[in-house]
Parts: structure tokens; C-alpha cells; sequence
């Protein structure tokens, strides 16, 4: 290995800088407050678990995210987060022991084992919540508002939502007699849009019928809110099941109309992101610039079954590190006070410079050739007796 493959980084996997990592660490703290701020409890899941409990309830999807090492105490197989959620969910069913409504959030890194696109880093930071033990519309409501403050926060200079219901597909494959097989293949099909190969698949494989016929609709039912009133009409008369989810999406669109109004909203009912292990609603956040998802979240009501206590939840994360990327982040101008190296110990100087620290004020030691490197546009002088700070 030569001197410059030492400064190499593996594809995908970043460093931040000071510049970069200063902005990060505020937003997160500052999204750590606002949940705080509706009831939310911090969390700190470790960095790496069991693949048992890790990968359990997900779907493959994060299976061929997570890396996976072999524990060396025990020889059983460990993985690296791919995703805070199945933590959370096993913290909320074995650790907290609540009966009612438990609302948790968290931020940190997690890792990939590859990209989930081309531009991607591996190795994102995180910030979200979890709301564990409430069925009703009201636990969605809420957890779309808090993304939408989440982005407010951010400085997203447009809010745009994404919306979609996995209820519906699930009922009209139901109502269509689809097995395993044939809504697994169906469900790629939706996912690519493949309308030509979805017309072909419905003639072969399915009698004409009006599920069949709401089945080749189910790409085009896409748009504004108005998409929403011929969805209802169409499905509710033929599978009641995809109507009741419709009607869930025209309550959470009433919500985010009345309480944001500069958000924009596109609804896509053919919109199965996380279809392996979402239940319900699931939402999407889009910021200007940027093609995929800067949040992303939905209701995924059956994960707590696999740790023994099955548990309604909804949740969110938001992705930083993207928000970082596309310059939304405040980057406050440096601000620090010099403290010239002194030759001898002074008390009085020493306790000054303290005094200013307990205040929130950036002190350096260092020479007053190197302030501007330093960043510091004020310095500590001594004026008569007392010690002051002065514009440089």
C-alpha cells in the first residue's frame, strides 16, 4: 500500500469536516428538542446486534443493506444497523414495558452494505421517531405533522410530501385471489411501472373482472388531491377495504392542508415503498435538487410480534447527512475570542477565559499571527487592571 491508498476511504463511506459536521450536529440536536418537545424520549441503540433480532421483520431489503460480522465471544453472527427502527421496536416491546402509547426517537449513524443509489453515501446519519401503541388515525396525523416540522427546521425551502397507503394493494391482490408468488411479481411490476408488462400479466393471469380492471388503474391513480375522490369512487363499491384506506389518506390530506398550507402533497396509490413490512400509510419527503427521498416513513403495525409483544407503530427518520448535501443547513458564521499564550501563569487570566467559556463563548490559545486560521474575530487583552474583549 503506498503513502496516498493510505488516504483513501472505501467507496460510499465520507468524513465530515468541521465545516460540514458543525451545521449536522446542530440540526441534530436541534430535531432532538423538537420531538422532545411533543413528548418523544431519547433513545441510544447500540451500533451493532445479533442478526436474529437485527434483521427480524424487516424483509430482505435490509438484510442486503446490513454488513455482517462474526462475533468473536459467543460465534454467532452480528450485524451493523442498516436501519434504528427494528431496535426501537425491540426496545419499546422488551425494554420500556408500556401498556399505552410509547413515542420514542433517536439519532445516529447507520451503515450500508451497498448504496441505496449510485450517489448515495454508506454510511448516513439519522434522525427520527417511533410512536408505539396507538392504531388510530390521530398516531399518523401526528407523526407526518412532526416530518413536516422536522423540514421547517431544516430550512427545506419547499415543503413536499409524498403519500401513499400499502392497504390498498394488499386489498385489491386479496380481493383478486393472488397468491404469494403472484403478489410478489405483481408488486415488481408496480414498483418499475411497468405498464405494458402490468396489461400483459393481468390478461393472462386473471379473468376480467372489476378487481382485475382496478388492478391496471392502480399505476395511473396518481396526483394531486383530487386523485383522491376518483380513487374512492372507484375502489370503495369493489373491495371496501381499499376505500376505508383511501379514506385515511383524505384524512391525513385535510390535516396537512389545514395546518401547512405551503406544503405541496402528491399522492401515488401504486406507492409500495417498504411494502414488506408496512402496513398502512407510508410517506415520503422530496427537497429541491435532490431525486431521492430526504425522509421517509409509514405505519408498520406488525414488527413488535417477532420480540413477543405486537404493538401498533408508526414512525420517520429523517436523512442529515442529505440535508447537509443540498446546503439547507445553517452554517453560522465563526465567532471565537483569542487568548494570546501567555509566558507566565495568571490567575486572573485563567479565570477570565473560564468565565467566558461557562458563558457559550469559543476561546483559543494561540498567537495572534494565526487568529484569522483560527477563526477568531475577537481577542482578550489586558487594559489597566482588568481584562477585556476586543474587536481584532
Amino acid at each position: 500500500m503506498t503513502y496516498a491508498d493510505r488516504w483513501l476511504l472505501p467507496d460510499g463511506v465520507e468524513e465530515i469536516l468541521p465545516d460540514q459536521a458543525k451545521p449536522i450536529e446542530h440540526l441534530r440536536r436541534q430535531l432532538l428538542d423538537l420531538y422532545s418537545t411533543w413528548g418523544y424520549d431519547m433513545v441510544i441503540p447500540p451500533l451493532l446486534e445479533y442478526t436474529d433480532s437485527l434483521l427480524i421483520g424487516l424483509g430482505r431489503d435490509i438484510d442486503l443493506l446490513t454488513f455482517k460480522v462474526t462475533d468473536q465471544l459467543t460465534g454467532r453472527t452480528l450485524g451493523v444497523r442498516a436501519d434504528i427502527t427494528p431496535q426501537t421496536a425491540r426496545i419499546d416491546a422488551h425494554s420500556c414495558n408500556r401498556r399505552g402509547a410509547n413515542r420514542l426517537c433517536y439519532a445516529g449513524h447507520v451503515v450500508h452494505a451497498k448504496p441505496k443509489n449510485p450517489l448515495a453515501t454508506r454510511t448516513p446519519i439519522q434522525a427520527g421517531v417511533e410512536f408505539y401503541g396507538e392504531s388510530g388515525i390521530t398516531a399518523d396525523i401526528e407523526v407526518v405533522s412532526l416530518l413536516l416540522e422536522s423540514l421547517r427546521l431544516a430550512g427545506v425551502p419547499k415543503l413536499h410530501i409524498d403519500l401513499g397507503h400499502v392497504g390498498i394493494y394488499r386489498a385489491l391482490a386479496a380481493a383478486a385471489g393472488l397468491n404469494a408468488a403472484q403478489e410478489e411479481h405483481f408488486f415488481d411490476l408496480l414498483q418499475r411501472k411497468a405498464m405494458t408488462e402490468i396489461r400483459e400479466w393481468v390478461t393472462t393471469h386473471l379473468q376480467s373482472s372489476p378487481v382485475a380492471d382496478l388492478l391496471l388503474e392502480l399505476p395511473g391513480l396518481a396526483g394531486d388531491k383530487t386523485i383522491l375522490t376518483r380513487a374512492r369512487e372507484r375502489l370503495a363499491a369493489v373491495v371496501p377495504e381499499a376505500g376505508a384506506a383511501v379514506d385515511q389518506l383524505v384524512t391525513v390530506a385535510d390535516m396537512v392542508e389545514k395546518c401547512y398550507p405551503e406544503a405541496e402533497m402528491y399522492f401515488d396509490l401504486g406507492e409500495l415503498r417498504g411494502y414488506h413490512y408496512l402496513t398502512g400509510l407510508v410517506f415520503a419527503a422530496f427537497a429541491p435538487g435532490y431525486g431521492n427521498p430526504i425522509a421517509s416513513g409509514g405505519r408498520y403495525d406488525h414488527i413488535g410480534e417477532v420480540f413477543g409483544r405486537a404493538r401498533p407503530a408508526t414512525g420517520f427518520a429523517v436523512d442529515i447527512t442529505a440535508l447537509s448535501k443540498l446546503g439547507f443547513l445553517s452554517r453560522p458564521a465563526a465567532s471565537a475570542i483569542l487568548a494570546p499564550v501567555m509566558p507566565t501563569h495568571d490567575p486572573q487570566y485563567w479565570a477570565v477565559i473560564q468565565s467566558l467559556r461557562v458563558r457559550g463563548e469559543r476561546v483559543i490559545s494561540g498567537a495572534i499571527e494565526d487568529a484569522q486560521e483560527l477563526g477568531c474575530d475577537r481577542q482578550l487583552v489586558l487594559t489597566g487592571d482588568e481584562y477585556q474583549v476586543v474587536s481584532l
